[in-house]
């Protein structure tokens, strides 16, 4: 694709793009910023063409990972992942990502902090679970093991079994235990600390029992 540019207008729904024509034919959409550079009447060979339109699918999917930050962090695995199921093709998912993280709003050593103090403050679960979680968000084991370190998951446990407990005050023991111990195992707690935990979750019902 090359020509002569025969019209630079704003398009209609996207005031921040303009439409380019080439030979009095629609060519392509260009950043706003970008497009100020151009005038009519100038001539665009095909690499510049090309030149063009890899700088705004790169602009575009840089503006696409800012939205999707907007929401929550991110990993890069999962922004690279979002990108691509967007069709930005992988020159510009890289260099999108490349300024995301230069300027730290893609840190997966963050993210992945984020992501287990998230779930300790909200979603209690065991280091099992959290590690599956982060690896599905391509988090590296290396980063896993240091953001997990710290972790008490008996303390976890045991907050998630207290506020759990309740709702099952009217079971007996077994039937109690046997869903406690479930509900624990199913959100990646060992079953040395699900045994414990739930051994005293019960008796704690049976002494504020009325």
């Amino acid at each position: 694709m090359e020509g002569k540019i025969t019209s630079l207008t704003f398009q209609k729904h996207n005031p921040d793009r303009v439409n380019v024509y080439l030979d009095g034919q629609f060519a392509f959409g260009l950043a706003a910023i970008e497009a100020a550079r151009l005038r009519v009447g100038q001539f665009l060979s095909a690499p510049e063409v090309a030149e063009l339109q890899g700088r705004d699918a790169e602009e575009q999917a840089y503006e696409k990972a800012l939205d999707l930050l907007s929401y929550r962090p991110r990993s890069t695995t999962e922004l690279a992942r979002r990108l691509r199921q967007a069709e930005f093709p992988p020159p510009a998912t890289e260099a999108a990502l490349d300024r995301l993280k230069r300027v730290g709003l893609v840190d997966d050593r963050a993210f992945a902090k984020w992501w287990v103090e998230n779930r300790e403050k909200f979603r209690p679960r065991g280091r099992r679970m959290l590690r599956w979680e982060l690896r599905q968000k391509g988090v590296s084991d290396h980063i896993i093991d240091e953001v997990l370190a710290p972790l008490d998951e008996r303390s976890s446990a045991s907050k998630l079994a207290q506020k759990r407990a309740p709702r099952l005050r009217d079971l007996d023991k077994e039937t109690f235990r046997r869903r406690l111990r479930g509900y624990l195992a199913r959100r990646g707690f060992p079953y040395s600390i699900v045994r414990d935990v739930v051994q005293e979750a019960w008796e704690e019902l049976q002494v504020s029992a009325p």
